[in-house]
């Protein structure tokens, strides 16, 4: 049955008393896709808008990294969340930074590729690791952060090799399972469902070949969960 104007409008208030703001794909949902709205809207706030694991203001510094990664210039509101719940300009820039530096680690992973006939002793991993720590040397955020942030925005850009990486570097640095998976979920929206799923895949294979010191619950996931996911 097609909505008449009134449920448009009702449906369309509804997103943004929930929201403050309305993006032009919620109206054509309104319009066209009612059911799609509402699983669409409810999916949203699942993700961005209910607590689970993570305190507002690491959640909003890993969505910044991602967001900065993937170059979405619509979500901006992301930002004002972040300051809202005590991020300051210099945390901001340090996400930046990292959203901008998957492009170099992807270089990196270049020259370890296709360099090494010539620089056979060229140690990818720690390059990376004297490059990231670097990056962030003079801007002092917790490094659950940073792997959270890293592993995310890898994943939202498929570079499977960095988002290993930052898996294996969140369970060194302590970072707890529920959290590491809060943070890479924020992949889905900015990044792609489908490659939310791939890195779920890698993650489920790091434990399932020991490459991570995974909880008993972790392990019961990755023993039940099939080739295709």
């Amino acid at each position: 049955m097609t909505a008449d104007a009134d449920d448009i409008e009702a449906r369309l208030a509804a997103v943004i008393a929930k929201r403050g703001f309305l993006l032009p794909h919620h109206g054509l949902m309104a319009v066209a896709l009612p059911d799609l709205l509402a699983g669409y809207d409810a999916a949203y706030t699942a993700l961005a808008l209910t607590p689970h694991h993570l305190d507002e203001r690491s959640k909003e510094f890993v969505w910044l990294a991602v967001l900065t990664a993937v170059e979405e210039t619509v979500t901006t509101h992301h930002v004002v969340k972040f300051l809202k719940a005590g991020g300051t300009d210099a945390e901001i820039e340090l996400a930046v930074r990292l959203g901008g530096f998957r492009e170099a680690g992807r270089r990196i992973g270049f020259a370890a590729q296709h360099w090494s006939v010539h620089v056979p002793a060229y140690d990818r991993r720690g390059a990376y690791r004297r490059a990231l720590a670097a990056l962030i040397s003079d801007i002092a955020v917790p490094p659950a952060w940073i792997e959270m942030a890293m592993a995310a925005a890898a994943g939202a850009q498929r570079d499977w090799w960095a988002f290993a990486e930052h898996v294996r570097g969140a369970y060194a640095a302590g970072v707890p399972e529920d959290h590491l998976a809060e943070a890479i979920s924020i992949m889905m929206f900015p990044g792609s469902v489908p490659n939310f799923v791939d890195a779920c895949g890698i993650w489920r294979d790091l434990v399932r070949d020991g490459a991570v010191p995974a909880s008993a619950r972790y392990r019961r996931w990755a023993a039940l969960a099939g080739p295709a996911g």
